[in-house]
């Protein structure tokens, strides 16, 4: 009996440091190229974790948040920015818990991002901007307008997901995962093999591009990059986005907001029309408008047709 206790215990210990060199590999690999250079941008020193943002071009300030997703971060916005800052101030940021920002132990709210990009504008902008949101963070800047009407003069939503996909709530099962992916070495193992780069290449390829042929290496990289920055602490982003906790519901805000809005979709993303709709349903400020042969990101897959559409809004 105490042979095969011992044996357990042994066995145990080798996976447990077989799963430790395997974590250490990925800590060390994944910024090798060092495709986010921090040197491009500066920090803004917020309450809960440093936050990177960039500040290009002269003109009427634009705020581009990406999407709320551990492998994302600003780089999203690399093809957009050299192509607005020629008429406009444009800030990126690296949402807390994303790229060059901080990635700190906490449970990371819809509140908390409401809150960020509240201070950001107020204590870093200094004035209304135009803010362009990809996918589920346009609920951070809708919900930020709500509570401050003067703080954003028109939002442009990108690929936003349906209003009901806010909704969702924690339960028992998410809160389980939650404790799973934060635990420290079980946790952060699954969470590398979450973001593997095959599974990031899957995610791109099959996602957020309509034509895959179109991701390049160096994209890859870049994704790869994000998620791993800070030693794997992208995964507390990745339990708290599990366990809903980054969820809010958002139709009382889209009917009570009063600046316009401008809602993007990819006609090629699955209900895309019909989520459209729905938020122009909400409100008589909000307008549609469709894009063709892109998926979730077509700032990366057709910036120059996005940006026709991005600069006859902010121009009108």
């Amino acid at each position: 009996m105490k042979k095969n206790i011992k044996h357990v215990f042994f066995l145990t210990a080798v996976a447990a440091g077989a799963i430790h060199l395997a974590n250490r590999f990925v800590d060390i690999t994944a910024e090798m190229k060092n495709i986010l250079k921090s040197q491009d941008g500066e920090y803004y020193h917020w309450k809960n974790g440093n936050i990177f943002y960039t500040r290009r071009g002269s003109g009427s300030p634009v705020l581009l948040i990406h999407e709320l997703n551990p492998i994302s971060s600003s780089y999203e916005w690399c093809r957009l920015v050299k192509k607005l800052e020629k008429d406009h101030t444009v800030y990126t940021i690296d949402l807390l818990g994303c790229g060059r920002s901080e990635k700190p132990y906490l449970t990371y709210t819809n509140y908390l991002y409401v809150q960020l990009i509240t201070d950001f504008i107020q204590q870093v902008i200094g004035t209304q901007p135009d803010v362009i949101t990809t996918s589920n963070s346009v609920s951070f800047a809708v919900l930020a307008q709500n509570m401050n009407q003067d703080l954003i003069r028109r939002i442009i939503a990108i690929n936003p997901p349906s209003i009901e996909s806010f909704e969702r709530t924690t339960d028992q099962f998410s809160m389980i995962r939650k404790f799973l992916i934060e635990s420290p070495l079980i946790g952060t193992f699954l969470y590398n093999i979450r973001t593997h780069e095959s599974n990031i290449a899957k995610e791109l390829r099959n996602i957020y591009f309509c034509r895959p042929q179109l991701v390049s290496s160096k994209m890859l990289d870049a994704y790869y990059e994000a998620a791993h920055m800070e030693k794997g602490h992208g995964k507390y982003l990745m339990a708290s986005i599990e366990a809903h906790y980054t969820d809010n519901a958002i139709d009382h805000a889209l009917k009570n907001i009063s600046i316009p809005i401008c809602i993007i979709e990819s006609n090629t993303i699955k209900n895309a029309v019909s989520i459209a709709e729905a938020y122009a349903r909400k409100n008589s400020l909000i307008e549609t408008t469709y894009l063709s042969n892109a998926k979730l990101v077509p700032q990366l897959e057709m910036p120059d047709k996005l940006l026709t559409i991005i600069g006859q809004f902010l121009h009108a």
